[in-house]
């Protein structure tokens, strides 16, 4: 646990000193969500593990999508 402590102290760090130049969403996730996704220890270039942009149908009959930056697979169970 203090090796992903010690990770995401890093990834602030970073934040802080890159905030201002990123400017782009695209840039947001690169910068700083997958190295986090990473952190916590995914793969975030396995589809198996993390699906970018997933798309979670909510609701009965409105059936109102919420799209989501990145989603486990792994994880399903406990976020829906």
């Amino acid at each position: 646990m203090d090796e992903v402590k010690l990770k995401i102290k890093e990834i602030a760090t970073n934040i802080e000193k890159l905030a201002a130049s990123i400017t782009t969403e695209e840039a947001t996730k690169n910068a700083f969500i997958m190295p986090f996704i990473r952190a916590l220890g995914y793969d975030v270039f396995n589809p198996l593990e993390v699906m970018p942009e997933y798309t979670q149908d909510i609701g009965t009959k409105a059936r109102r999508a919420y799209r989501l930056c990145y989603f486990s697979k792994q994880r399903a169970s406990t976020i829906n």
